[in-house]
């Protein structure tokens, strides 16, 4: 089984990457903590509202460049700069199952 995992390929995101939150990943809203969390199989992961805004983006249909796009218009910043922070949080999400790209 060791062989196995290490055996797998990396799924390398782009700008046309279309992530998504795989069917066992749900993005829920605590009531109790009053925070959002990524409800994994025996993992749970607390975004800040930064990675929340763009994990609601993340439908399997939109591209990471027309996420970036959108916050680089809302916060007034280089598209470039935002994509290349948009990528490498969604490749480090994808690598560890929380996203389907």
């Amino acid at each position: 089984m060791a062989a196995e995992e290490n055996s797998r390929e990396r799924r390398m995101v782009s700008a046309e990457s279309m992530p998504s939150l795989p069917a066992h990943i749900k993005l829920h809203h605590d009531k109790t903590r009053e925070r959002w969390v990524l409800l994994a199989p025996e993992r749970l992961l607390e975004p800040d509202e930064t990675a929340l805004g763009i994990l609601r983006l993340c439908d399997g249909k939109t591209t990471l460049r027309s996420i970036a796009q959108t916050f680089a218009r809302s916060y007034n910043a280089p598209e470039e700069r935002i994509l290349a922070d948009i990528t490498a949080l969604i490749q480090d999400l994808a690598d560890k199952d929380f996203i389907s790209i």
